[in-house]
């Protein structure tokens, strides 16, 4: 058998401590004794009970996150693990949290649940739904003994009747509360025509509030397919169901008001825009009113048409002149060209050649001018054009300037 030293007998302590799963992550109650605290800010302790006792130490950065003053004689609940402080050789509770017992480990659970919930989204303002703002149907999710269903009814009564209330019963306190309430809030999603739920209690202990606290609840909540108004307890207290909801009312009374518009209000408005409204047609009356009036006076009233067509007149007046003498101009420039061009035309035309005593021969058939004498041939048929008239004449022969035709 191996001989050990002291440092390997406390190190192979110390990994069996720490590798014990149940002694790794535990809650342990309590009772707080010779406690120190070190200057560094680190908490040394005694915890014990009626048979047993346990050194913890508590280190500053987690000393930090304590809710209340530490001391002797304090009946707590902590969380932490177990292992050895090789240095003394003895076995140690380190502490991550540390809550007064009862209510305080209430606390820490709650904590917990809340982290986790919140790690999946299930608080995030982000996926929050806006209220309907004129309800036609309102779905209320709790207990038909408490206060709060009337008082919730009463306010709905009084700020706006004309929404319809369904009433889903549910037990808000005890073990069954939690599958009441998220059968409750089914229940209204399935109903129709529901625009919003308002779920929730009057004020209470936090035991009493308990069920809105619940997983079972707020995941309920979460996955309503119509928004939901928590009100639960009164302002001073803060439930899971509230962050989870898409709004939250300190009280069910206030929960009433926050989904229901206020006919009063309403009508007080719709008074108030009535009078704008009728005062800016009083005002635009009068307005149009005076510029007629002031039109009726003006000149263009009292002599229209040398106002409006007087100066017109004149303007066409003289365009008319100027067009008379444009139209005039071009015609004149026109003709002039027009005889230039018909001089030239003229001292080109043929007729002028033929009146010298000149004639053109051409074809009788195909009307092609001849210009060479051998271009026909005896007996053919030919037409000569002459100043005044034509000859059909017959080729009796051709010859360079010898022979004529007749």
């Amino acid at each position: 058998m191996p001989v050990l030293t002291v440092t390997e007998v406390t190190g192979r302590i110390r990994e069996q401590l720490e590798g014990d799963p149940v002694l790794g992550a535990l809650w342990v109650r309590g009772e707080v004794s010779n406690l120190s605290i070190a200057a560094s800010g680190h908490l040394y302790f005694t915890l014990k009970d009626q048979t047993s006792q346990l050194r913890a130490v508590m280190f500053r950065s987690r000393a930090k996150s304590l809710r209340f003053p530490l001391a002797n004689g304090a009946s707590v609940v902590i969380r932490g693990r177990i292992s050895l402080y090789e240095r003394d050789g003895n076995v140690q509770l380190y502490v991550y949290e540390l809550e007064q017992d009862g209510i305080g480990l209430q606390q820490a659970l709650l904590r917990e649940l809340k982290l986790r919930l919140e790690k999946e989204g299930l608080f995030s303002p982000y996926r929050k739904r806006a209220l309907p703002r004129f309800p036609q149907r309102i779905g209320i999710a709790t207990s038909l003994e408490g206060a709060a269903v009337r008082d919730i009814v009463e306010i709905l009564r009084q700020r706006w009747p004309a929404a319809a209330v369904v009433i889903a019963p549910c037990a808000v306190q005890g073990e069954q509360a939690p599958e009441e309430i998220a059968a409750a809030i089914a229940r209204l999603n399935r109903y129709e025509n529901v625009d919003v739920i308002i779920v929730g209690r009057g004020g209470g202990s936090l035991e009493e509030l308990a069920a809105f606290n619940t997983e079972l609840v707020v995941r309920a909540v979460f996955a309503s397919d119509l928004p939901v108004v928590s009100a639960v307890g009164h302002e001073r207290d803060e439930t899971l169901t509230d962050l989870a909801a898409d709004a939250r009312a300190a009280t069910p009374s206030a929960a009433a008001a926050l989904v229901s518009p206020d006919r009063r209000e309403l009508s007080r408005q719709l008074s108030q825009i009535t009078g704008r409204l009728r005062t800016a047609i009083v005002r635009r009356f009068e307005v149009l009113r005076l510029r007629f009036e002031q039109a009726v006076k003006s000149r263009t009233f009292i002599h229209p048409w040398e106002t409006i067509c007087g100066r017109r007149a004149q303007t066409v007046d003289g365009l008319a002149v100027r067009l008379e003498y444009r139209t005039r101009d071009r015609l004149q420039k026109t003709a002039t060209r027009l005889a230039v061009l018909s001089g030239r035309l003229e001292a080109l035309s043929p007729l002028k050649t033929l009146a010298r005593g000149y004639s053109i021969c051409r074809r009788s058939v195909t009307g092609r001018v001849i210009s060479d004498a051998a271009e026909v041939a005896a007996g053919e048929r030919v037409e000569v054009l002459l100043y005044r008239g034509r000859l059909r004449c017959k080729v009796e022969g051709t010859a360079d300037g010898g022979n004529a035709a007749s």
